[in-house]
């Protein structure tokens, strides 16, 4: 078994002007892992996703390597067909279209059907994933209640057949029984072989599912460890616990 890392980020930075919203940030992830990212609203986390995926734009500094493959000079859409895919805080849908062409536009991209009515069966494959109701498959995004439209998004990204996943936040807004619901899926993704990081408030959930927490404060990250020993962390405590509290 190799143990090169499927994914590793060195020293990237994202300037903004005079403000470093990711400052020198340097993790590795091991395939099959799920690492949890947290830190307080600003702390640079969703700056760090966008960075890494360039989307919608590139880092200032650093690199960023798939499989030992550089990734950050690749446009974004090589960047997905190379292995690695991201969801949004928001429930990033096309609000015109049904829930099964929101995931259609995803597969379309592959090229993995080779015909529309092979694509449409990957789009449904890629909802009964997820969870998605079968019988709402047809229903319009904007129709969809915020769960179902975070199911289609995560489903898009599944689409697109990643090695890596980069979830952001998707947990936020929803009740506590659709947080388990989430925590089953995200459990249930990693038993199929799919690397994950989390970005995630809800703390229960990201401590119940990742093997390993990094918290971000400032653009930096301060904490990086097993997370019953990352949230005892001093600095952790100050920087994100002591303020959720």
């Amino acid at each position: 078994m190799t143990t090169e890392p499927i994914l590793a980020v060195s020293g990237l930075t994202k300037t903004f002007g005079a403000l470093r919203a990711v400052d020198g940030v340097s993790f590795t992830v091991a395939e099959g892992e799920i690492l949890g990212i947290a830190g307080p609203n600003g702390s640079g986390k969703s700056t760090l996703f966008n960075a890494i995926t360039r989307i919608p734009f590139s880092a200032s500094a650093g690199t960023v390597l798939l499989s030992g493959r550089p990734i950050h000079g690749e446009p974004p859409h090589r960047i997905a067909a190379s292995g690695l895919a991201r969801t949004f805080q928001r429930e990033s849908v096309f609000p015109s279209l049904s829930a099964v062409d929101n995931v259609l536009t995803a597969v379309e991209q592959t090229g993995r059907g080779g015909s529309f009515e092979r694509d449409v069966v990957l789009a449904e494959q890629a909802l009964d994933l997820v969870g998605f109701p079968a019988t709402l498959h047809n229903w319009e995004g904007r129709k969809l209640p915020v769960f179902l439209r975070k199911l289609v998004m995560i489903a898009g990204a599944l689409a697109l057949d990643p090695r890596v996943l980069l979830m952001d936040e998707p947990a936020s807004s929803l009740t506590p029984e659709e947080i388990e619901r989430m925590r089953a899926l995200i459990a249930k993704l990693r038993g199929l072989g799919v690397t994950i990081l989390l970005i995630e408030h809800v703390l229960p959930l990201l401590t119940a599912v990742s093997d390993r927490l990094l918290v971000m404060d400032q653009g930096r990250v301060i904490a990086l460890g097993a997370p019953s020993d990352v949230i005892r962390d001093a600095a952790v405590v100050e920087a994100y616990l002591g303020e959720a509290a």
